[in-house]
């Protein structure tokens, strides 16, 4: 595991998830024939590797594709086109017996863990239907193990005999995530897992995600609008927009010198500790453009602030402007502030 946020960079650990080209268009029906009349480009070719026991958040605003990357990456949103490759094995095309090996390593932790519970089911119940579709443990055996579970993730021997109402926001969050390593995944995405949490449960789900990171080498694909968060649990960061992804680099690096416009405004929008911090908010204007639409040449010339002819034409490269810091802009490293 990562024991700084510029560590995996620099050491270029075994990459164990990559992405290549991802494509996710949702078709839009209409008229009396629901004929196709266009798509929704929810994620227009992302790329990207992950490493081995690295956390990478994945950020933009509501809108710009994070979820439905990490639902087509667990294979819950069939691919438009890509590849996707887990542990050196293109798994989108296997068959399903092929694949089931691969999906009991790769888990999702969701935002809101309730929905995701039958309100007429226990706890532990509930728990060990995953051993029941997966092993072939006696009840016993699969009994001693969710309790353990429970306690893993801070819970109580007790807690296996209630109903998810019974339970707080927090520790429905650790049920969840006792669900996603009940069969000790090496790969998770936690899509949006803390947000909905009060700031003081948020720090404990938080350590407790660090720490399961530390004793079982687990790699995250962490979802968040909160860029706060991020730099707290992430070792690198990839910024989306519109489907795009526009900058990727480390923690440090991209909170330092943020490269893209729309990175610079993301940055600026961070709450300070002190009124006085110097800090100078950057206001885009315009709504986010509709992705069934979406402007030609860059994505985000619409709203950028040094937009030039050559953004509304050309679509800019994804190149690597300094080590391990990748950027799609024409002009990246202008400051908009």
């Amino acid at each position: 595991m990562a024991v700084s946020n510029e560590s995996n960079v620099l050491n270029k650990p075994k990459v164990l998830l990559e992405l290549k080209g991802i494509k996710k268009y949702f078709p839009i029906k209409g008229g009396v024939l629901q004929r196709k009349q266009g798509d929704v480009k929810a994620v227009e070719n992302v790329s990207f590797q992950l490493y081995e026991g690295e956390s990478l958040g994945v950020v933009g605003e509501s809108g710009c594709g994070k979820s439905t990357l990490g639902r087509a990456v667990l294979g819950l949103e069939e691919l438009t086109e890509g590849k996707i490759y887990f542990q050196d094995t293109e798994i989108q095309n296997l068959k399903r017996k092929e694949k089931l090996k691969f999906v009991k390593q790769m888990q999702m932790i969701f935002q809101d863990p309730y929905a995701s519970l039958n309100p007429r089911q226990r706890i532990g119940h509930a728990l060990e239907e995953v051993f029941t579709m997966h092993t072939d443990m006696s009840a016993a055996e699969k009994r001693k193990t969710v309790i353990s579970l429970l306690e893993e993730v801070g819970l109580k021997e007790e807690h296996f005999e209630r109903f998810p109402h019974e339970f707080s926001g927090g520790q429905r969050q650790r049920i969840g995530i006792a669900r996603a390593i009940a069969l000790n995944p090496s790969f998770v995405i936690c899509d949006e897992a803390v947000s909905a949490l009060d700031v003081s449960v948020q720090a404990q789900v938080l350590k407790l995600l660090k720490n399961l990171q530390k004793k079982y080498n687990l790699s995250y694909l962490f979802i968040s609008h909160d860029l706060g968060v991020v730099r707290y649990f992430c070792d690198r960061v990839l910024v989306m927009y519109l489907g795009n992804t526009v900058e990727l680099g480390s923690v440090k690096g991209l909170f330092d010198k943020p490269l893209h416009p729309y990175t610079q405004s993301l940055l600026s929008a961070i709450p300070r500790p002190s009124v006085h911090a110097n800090r100078k908010r950057i206001r885009l204007q315009g709504d986010l453009p509709n992705p069934a639409n979406p402007p030609s040449g860059c994505a985000f010339h619409t709203r950028c602030p040094i937009a030039a002819d050559v953004c509304k034409v050309n679509k800019p490269e994804w190149v690597e402007y300094e080590p391990s810091h990748y950027v799609a802009c024409h002009f990246a490293g202008q400051s908009i502030s």
